[in-house]
């Protein structure tokens, strides 16, 4: 089996995973919640127990993250509360996405423990990722390079959008 060395991933983990704030550790999740500037932070919605983030590092355009507001490291930790409330924010989440940007399909998932590829690991949370027909293409492969076609700010324009005629249609 070949492997593909890809030094950066580690830098880019500890990049943003933990951030010192002085001798107190301060997760990025948690912080970003705390800040209540939700343009700034790329937060397209807030329930009571979770929250719709844009991630900075999108595999594809409009990749959002589901996150739970209590600081959890598990799976198992979340309670039902939490858990029922991450997959009511999930399905609100594919629709903005299916008004917003028109889908083909979606990746939904977590990655539980950093050896399975969390780069947050402290704080559990949920990728949806919006699929194309077509969305790979020889750029990842060839050059090491994924190409996202639309600026972040753009796509929580369409997303706050959809979200506005999906709460005027309730």
């Amino acid at each position: 089996m070949e492997r593909l060395w890809s030094p950066w991933r580690s830098k880019y983990i500890e990049s943003f995973s933990e951030r010192e704030n002085g001798k107190e550790k301060v997760c990025v999740f948690c912080q970003k919640l705390a800040e209540h500037d939700d343009e700034r932070n790329l937060i397209v919605y807030r329930s009571d127990l979770s929250a719709i983030i844009m991630n900075i590092y999108p595999y594809n355009s409009g990749h959002l993250l589901i996150v739970p507001f209590a600081h959890k490291g598990t799976f198992e930790e979340l309670t039902d509360d939490e858990n029922a409330d991450v997959m009511r924010q999930t399905r609100l989440a594919i629709k903005l996405l299916r008004l917003a940007s028109h889908p083909d399909g979606f990746n939904f998932g977590a990655n539980l423990g950093r050896v399975s590829g969390a780069g947050i690991a402290e704080h559990v949370h949920f990728h949806v990722v919006p699929r194309w027909e077509g969305d790979s293409n020889f750029m990842p492969v060839l050059a090491d390079t994924k190409v996202i076609s639309e600026d972040l700010y753009g796509t929580l324009r369409k997303l706050t959008n959809a979200l506005a005629s999906v709460k005027t249609r309730q």
